[in-house]
């Protein structure tokens, strides 16, 4: 246990720092893709890092949840995670609606809506090692990866 506690404590304060301040960059639209990149990334490390904590606090732990307001807490939290898995029927972000839309749309209209002409998107894709036709949906090009999707339309509109 003794190595365990040498990391544990230290690997949870860390990644708690880098994802209090890379979250409330994305709070305020003020993160870059790499504070995107370590908040996703490093949350896995911070998991890592709370479940090494509990183990070694395992005992302190349980008398949270023998008392009312522990109880209530974590409870809370566990209502508000649930919650956030229902599905919302409408509103929700733009963007999200728009990578829907471009998802389902063929190469073709993607390419025109970055201003290029068909051929030059098309010479575009294939430098990048993509093959696509003009009726190609950009899901079927990009295996229905956001990542690879936003890396497409990043390549089109660079153009």
């Amino acid at each position: 246990m003794s190595a365990l506690r040498k990391w544990a404590t230290p690997l949870t304060v860390a990644t708690f720092l880098a994802m209090g301040v890379t979250g409330i960059l994305m709070f305020f639209h003020l993160d870059s893709p790499l504070n995107k990149l370590l908040h996703e990334w490093g949350g896995w490390l911070m998991v890592l890092g709370v479940l090494a904590h509990l183990v070694l606090n395992w005992r302190p732990f349980t008398t949270y949840l023998k008392r009312p307001l522990g109880q209530g807490i974590i409870g809370l939290g566990c209502v508000v995670l649930a919650l956030s898995f229902w599905p919302v029927s409408s509103g929700g972000s733009p963007v999200h609606h728009i990578m829907q839309a471009v998802a389902r749309s063929d190469v073709a209209t993607v390419i025109a809506l970055s201003g290029q002409d068909l051929d030059t998107g098309l010479a575009a894709l294939t430098a990048a090692g993509l093959e696509a036709d003009s009726s190609t949906t950009m899901a079927e090009l990009t295996g229905g990866a956001r990542g690879v999707q936003m890396q497409v339309i990043d390549l089109l509109f660079a153009q």
